[in-house]
C-alpha cells in the first residue's frame, strides 16, 4: 500500500465516519446479499443494526492503523480465523470488496473518483489478502 493510498482512504473514511452507522451498514449488507445471497445465513445470529456497528467499528480501527499494520497483524489473523469459523470462504472476500466499494461510492457521492476507488481497492486487496493468507495458515 502506498502512503498516498493510505492517506486517501483515511481522509475519505473520516467522511464516512460522520454518516449514520445503520444507513451505511444497511447499504453495505443489502448490496452484499444481492451479490452473494449465500452469505446471508452467516448473519442470522446478529441484528443488522448491531452488525453494522461492528462492521464500521472494525473498519475504523483497521483504517486508523493502516500505516502501522504490523501492530495489528495478530488481530487481523484472529479476525480471519473467526470469519473462517463462520463459513467465510476465499471467494466471499471478492463480494465483500465489491459491496464495500459500491457502498463508499453511494455514501461519498461527488467525493468518489477514480483515484479514491483505486486507493480503496489497493487497501482492500492488501487487507483481504492478509486475511485469506491467515485463514490458510490456520487450516
Amino acid at each position: 500500500m502506498t502512503s498516498k493510498s493510505i492517506e486517501l482512504v483515511k481522509n475519505s473514511w473520516a467522511l464516512v465516519a460522520t454518516m449514520d452507522i445503520e444507513t451505511v451498514g444497511g447499504l453495505f449488507y443489502k448490496r452484499l446479499f444481492e451479490i452473494a445471497p449465500d452469505v446471508k445465513s452467516m448473519f442470522s445470529k446478529t441484528a443488522m443494526p448491531e452488525q453494522s456497528k461492528k462492521l464500521l467499528a472494525m473498519l475504523g480501527y483497521v483504517i486508523a492503523k493502516l500505516d502501522k499494520l504490523d501492530d495489528i497483524i495478530g488481530e487481523v489473523t484472529k479476525l480471519a480465523q473467526r470469519h473462517e469459523s463462520y463459513g467465510v470462504k476465499e471467494e466471499h472476500y471478492t463480494a465483500v470488496g465489491t459491496a464495500l466499494l459500491w457502498t463508499l461510492e453511494q455514501g461519498l457521492g461527488n467525493e468518489w473518483n477514480k483515484e479514491l476507488k483505486a486507493a480503496w481497492t489497493e487497501v482492500y486487496i492488501a487487507l483481504s489478502g492478509a486475511m485469506i493468507n491467515a485463514a490458510k495458515v490456520a487450516v
